[in-house]
């Protein structure tokens, strides 16, 4: 007994011994990687502020550095914004609710449900030549806002509907059964209860979803966003650009204003991403209090 307690002592002291090594890498790894997007912001923020003022924000686009402006990048952002998030939103969680309440569980679904899975691994440029091919040529919509709109929303929909998917599974069964016992139908189901305790989860999903697609460029490029514009965007037939493709035009030219410019761009493009970041954890909050009560 006391040989099988020492060794079994010893296999203790190497299983602690292996996890602490392995806590240390992985601490290390994060670390350094957050050492180094600590210095990339730092420069970028040194590089960036002294041309953030109000002229750069509402100015148009020039060749000469102390006239250039992001105003139309900024519209443009907006635009294709807005209507991802609203076809997204809505093709997405009704896909969600279709499969998880009324979809049959068979073979056809399961290889839905696969594919749908392996679609939010596709690379964005991917996404880029279907929107070319189908909204650009084949349904005549040019290089304009609904274009580029529609082909965001291809990228982010299979992350919205698996998010929404994950948040109607966290409804619990006696809920459900509470309704239909009080004489609720299914669509009642689930409008009053099922959605309502799902739309945290799902609204932290579709807003974080929208925000990876505001960061992307590949696939609007492809689209045909353009990377100079002179007037303001007024309808989603117009053409446009975005935030990423004006960094990336002004990160491709030799002058160190362009590159301050640029600079400048991306703190923009980092506020944004972070309101929509806190926007979605706001409206998380809201309705968790709100679901608290069922």
């Amino acid at each position: 007994m006391p040989e099988k307690a020492f060794c079994i002592q010893k296999h203790d002291r190497k299983r602690r011994n292996k996890e602490k090594i392995f806590h240390f890498i992985f601490f290390l790894t994060n670390a350094v990687s957050i050492l180094f997007l600590a210095v990339l912001l730092i420069q970028i923020f040194i590089d960036g502020y002294k041309w953030l003022d109000w002229q750069f924000l509402t100015s148009f686009m020039s060749r000469f550095p102390e006239r250039a402006g992001i105003l139309p990048s900024i519209l443009g952002t907006i635009w294709i914004m807005i209507l991802t998030l609203a076809i997204s939103t809505i093709v997405g969680i009704g896909t969600a609710v279709y499969i998880e309440n009324f979809a049959t569980k068979n073979f056809f679904t399961s290889i839905i449900q696969t594919n749908i899975s392996n679609l939010a691994g596709v690379p964005s440029i991917v996404y880029g030549i279907l929107g070319l091919a189908v909204f650009v040529r084949l349904f005549e919509l040019g290089r304009s806002i609904l274009a580029g709109s529609l082909t965001m929303t291809l990228l982010v929909l299979p992350i919205i509907i698996i998010a929404s998917q994950e948040a109607i599974k966290t409804v619990p069964e006696n809920l459900i059964h509470a309704s239909y016992a009080l004489g609720a139908t299914k669509l009642q189901t689930i409008r009053k209860v099922i959605l309502p305790y799902a739309m945290p989860g799902i609204l932290t999903g579709t807003i974080l979803a929208t925000s990876r697609a505001v960061g992307e460029a590949a696939p609007l490029i492809t689209v045909g966003a353009l990377a100079y514009v002179s007037f303001i965007p007024f309808s989603p037939l117009d053409s446009f650009t975005v935030l990423p493709i004006q960094i990336f035009n002004w990160t491709s030219r030799p002058q160190a204003d362009f590159q301050g410019l640029a600079a400048a761009g991306i703190i923009v493009l980092l506020a944004v991403l972070l309101s929509l970041n806190a926007l979605a954890i706001v409206l998380r909050n809201k309705y968790q209090k709100r679901t608290e009560g069922l």
